[in-house]
């Protein structure tokens, strides 16, 4: 099955490129890229239904992750890890405003928010200082490598 992509919403979205994206943090991670991972692209409307139901916060947010089989990262020289990944939701118009406010182009946005994603899904939290710090550190890197590349290898 590998990487699904659906896009429920209203709103346009570069499929592929996300995929490649995923794609990209889960060979960084040495995840294979077989491994299972469902994306859905959906409204805000949506999206706030399942930031209540799920993290009982009220509004709609950027991305939710949902791990299925809470694989960790594959180790270096280890054969990359396989299974099934999870459930990634992603709300592109909440992705587009929070992408002007921030002075960042909207499929950057959406880039860095796949990439959050597939960190979330395999562990990686953000709640510490310490634990932003590896967060937000490794996301930049599996960026930047895919920006100079443009490919998940």
């Amino acid at each position: 099955m590998a990487i699904e992509l659906t896009n429920e919403s209203k709103h346009s979205v570069n499929e592929a490129r996300l995929m490649d994206v995923a794609r990209a943090a889960m060979v960084a991670m040495n995840i294979d890229p077989e491994a299972e991972l469902s994306i859905a692209v959906v409204d805000n409307d949506v999206m706030e239904k399942l930031h209540v139901d799920w993290m009982d916060l009220p509004g709609p947010t950027d991305v939710l992750s949902f791990p299925m089989d809470e694989l960790e990262p594959g180790k270096p020289g280890e054969p990359p890890v396989t299974g099934m990944l999870g459930d990634i939701v992603i709300a592109p118009e909440f992705a587009t405003a929070q992408a002007v406010e921030a002075g960042r182009e909207p499929q950057a946005e959406l880039d860095l928010l796949m990439v959050h994603g597939v960190l979330h899904l395999l562990g990686f939290d953000h709640e510490e200082p310490d634990e932003h710090k590896v967060m937000f550190d490794l996301q930049a890197e599996i960026l930047t490598a895919f920006e100079s590349t443009g490919s998940p290898s």
